[in-house]
């Protein structure tokens, strides 16, 4: 059985690494190039980085930070955050990123996804959905959780899979930063709908929601970044635990 994956998230404004609650209420959680080493030395199995504010504002990411975190680490680590075309995509990857992660751009776009997955190869490409609860359904958010797109989120995942995808990154607008555990309905009923791994994102707590997301939600990893960033948990401490649990991890 292929072992669970623990992602810290930095998300970036104005290069700070920041944390809020539901996309809001932003606050400081450090330097993007010293947590990155912290969470590269303290275990962790990837590292995402999502310029929280690059769509928003119309801007590609700051390279200068991508190159300095992906100097400092050695775990794989994936970029995200207003990469609108094949060439701002080659710029992340040139800078040091493994993997890049689309959201904006491929909503507005979904054949920007094929051309990337077919470029640089499905490897590369996580599609990441930011989702809200409507009604009985889920919708596909953008622009940073600013804007409704209207697509259903199972069935945006199930295209963005035969677009080429390589995983979906799938965050609970609704969990997230509440630290009140993953919304384990949803990322269930995306991973039941695509044969890609799913990261579930939004809403960890504490490391009983990390062993209940991988139990019950069908995802491959969990990313986390309040339990962390500001030192509830350590990287090593969540994997023990889950170790504890059966549930297969790199220690």
């Amino acid at each position: 059985m292929l072992a669970k994956r623990i992602i810290p998230c930095l998300d970036i404004r104005n290069g700070r690494v920041v944390k809020g609650v539901k996309f809001l209420a932003l606050k400081d959680a450090g330097d993007p190039v010293a947590c990155a080493a912290a969470y590269d030395k303290g275990g962790a199995d990837e590292l995402v980085f999502l310029d929280i504010t690059a769509s928003h504002e119309s801007r590609g990411i700051v390279e200068n930070v991508v190159k300095k975190v992906a100097a400092t680490i050695s775990i794989p680590f994936s970029v995200g955050g207003g990469l609108s075309d094949v060439d701002s995509i080659r710029a992340v990857l040139r800078a040091g990123a493994d993997k890049v992660s689309l959201n904006t751009s491929a909503v507005k776009d979904p054949e920007f996804v094929t051309k990337a997955a077919e470029r640089f190869g499905n490897q590369c490409i996580i599609v990441a959905i930011d989702a809200k609860r409507h009604g009985k359904n889920w919708h596909v958010y953008t622009h940073g959780g600013r804007n409704d797109s209207g697509k259903d989120a199972i069935e945006w995942a199930r295209e963005a899979e035969r677009r080429g995808a390589g995983e979906i990154l799938l965050t609970s607008m609704d969990r997230d930063g509440t630290e009140a555990g993953y919304d384990i309905e949803l990322t269930a009923a995306v991973a039941g709908f695509v044969g890609i791994p799913v990261i579930a994102s939004g809403g960890a707590g504490n490391l009983e929601h990390l062993k209940q997301a991988f139990l019950y939600s069908g995802c491959d990893a969990v990313l986390a970044a309040s339990i962390f960033h500001f030192g509830t948990y350590t990287i090593k401490e969540a994997k023990e635990y889950l170790k504890k649990s059966n549930i297969p991890v790199r220690l």
